[in-house]
């Protein structure tokens, strides 16, 4: 994504013809929100000048303090391919500082770093993350809404030449590698309708950069196509849900420490450790991960989702998975995260989660290498294995009651957070679904 300075900035708006800049940033529920400014306005928001209203944003503020500054990030600095024509638009993302010239404690990007710097202090130099993002392609109706309608019946990886779904993805690629990333794959995935494109690793802000560009990208070129992409974990009824597999990897000096040639399974007990974290906080991070209704209908069992808290370098049903390649490459892959979360909050709690592994020494559980599925309860229970929760209630309880996690949100957050989930889970409640009226509107 190139190393750029003001100057650099304002002499390549000129050449390209950029007409207006898009100042993004992430609110608590992961909405990416923009102040578009006219060209004329640049120098301005590269000098950190750049104010808006943060009592007009979900979760930021009240009236009274809601003054707020966009500090512009440059090296996310890039103009969208798709926008030529009466001049192009480009985009910053940033990162929100209140009026006293600190950074937010509401801005999810800005807890990130702070969390990063905790790993620091710890003597690790870099974080990394390659994200596995899945979604659906439904078509539009003639008004431009969506339907429930797919447009190709494809299974894992085919290839249908006839699939609009295909041509599509095709082009998402090509404006994704414009833009700058390095696509690894991208295949159909296994429900009809369902794809996955696979970026290279990044370091952890610039990954949840890069995903929140992902969602942009991918929903833009879909609407060119007459179609609705969704990031929405389970939009439909008995086929698999949309994952977005986070590979976690931590580095000292160019070292990947979670490699050991001579440890078990050829990992470190820095990666054992890391990984026992993350199994221990496992119930908490779970509303950050997954934090809507709807996320807790994928982890349900049959579909490849994890819906148990346990770890395997084998098979594909545990939580926690230890991808088979070693070396710089050597990860530990969370595969209960959804496309629907937060990424910044989502690295922030997982990061926090394999930090206080390390700090406390912790030792992991043993490897649950049988499927996980075909076991019951108790079968279960004897190799360790607990359920995640089963909902978005459950998963809020269990955050309420984790130290660690919070802390790994921030105080703002964690409770702006848990105040606009408890509304939700409260509106769903209390709501009367179709399933309920078919069910029991003739029986009693």
């Amino acid at each position: 994504m190139g190393r750029h300075t003001r100057e650099n900035i304002m002499q390549l708006a000129k050449e390209q013809n950029v007409k207006f800049v898009r100042l993004q940033f992430t609110d608590i529920l992961g909405t990416v929100k923009n102040v578009e400014i006219p060209i004329s306005q640049l120098g301005k928001a590269l000098d950190n000048k750049m104010m808006f209203d943060g009592s007009s944003i979900e979760g930021f503020v009240r009236i009274e303090e809601s003054d707020m500054y966009l500090y512009p990030d440059l090296d996310t600095w890039v103009v969208f391919p798709w926008t030529a024509g009466k001049g192009k638009v480009a985009r910053l993302i940033c990162d929100v500082y209140n009026s006293n010239l600190q950074p937010f404690p509401g801005d999810p990007r800005s807890n990130l770093k702070r969390v990063l710097k905790e790993m620091e202090s710890l003597g690790f130099t870099d974080f990394n993350l390659g994200p596995e993002p899945e979604f659906f392609l439904f078509k539009l109706d003639e008004n431009g809404e969506p339907t429930l309608e797919l447009n190709d019946h494809g299974g894992y990886f085919d290839l249908a030449p006839t699939d609009l779904g295909e041509n599509c993805r095709r082009d998402i690629v090509l404006e994704l590698e414009e833009l700058g990333f390095e696509i690894e794959a991208s295949h159909h995935e296994e429900a009809p309708g369902q794809h996955e494109i696979d970026f290279k690793y990044a370091d952890a802000v610039t990954a949840c950069d890069q995903i929140q560009t992902f969602k942009l990208v991918v929903k833009t070129i879909a609407r060119k196509h007459g179609l609705h992409a969704t990031f929405m974990p389970k939009p439909l009824y008995g086929v698999a849900g949309s994952g977005m597999h986070f590979n976690l990897s931590l580095f000292k000096d160019g070292q990947n420490v979670f490699y050991d040639e001579n440890g078990e399974l050829k990992m470190s007990e820095t990666a054992f450790q890391f990984l026992a974290g993350i199994i221990k906080h496992a119930p908490a991070f779970t509303a950050v991960t997954n934090p809507t209704i709807n996320s807790y209908k994928r982890l349900v069992p049959g579909y490849e989702a994890p819906c148990y808290i346990a770890w395997s370098a084998q098979n594909r049903s545990p939580l926690v998975r230890i991808p088979s390649s070693r070396g710089l490459s050597t990860r530990v892959e969370v595969r209960s995260v959804d496309p629907s979360a937060n990424p910044y909050l989502a690295m922030a709690v997982l990061l926090k989660a394999g930090l206080s592994g390390i700090k406390d020494q912790l030792t992991p559980p043993h490897a649950v290498d049988k499927n996980i599925y075909l076991l019951n309860k108790n079968e279960r229970l004897e190799e360790g294995v607990i359920d995640l929760p089963a909902n978005l209630s459950e998963a809020l309880e269990q955050l309420k009651q984790d130290e660690i996690i919070k802390e790994g949100l921030g105080k703002h957050i964690y409770e702006n957070f848990v105040e606009a989930k408890e509304i939700e889970w409260n509106m769903f409640r209390t709501q009367v679904h179709p399933w309920e009226r078919e069910q029991y509107l003739k029986q009693y």
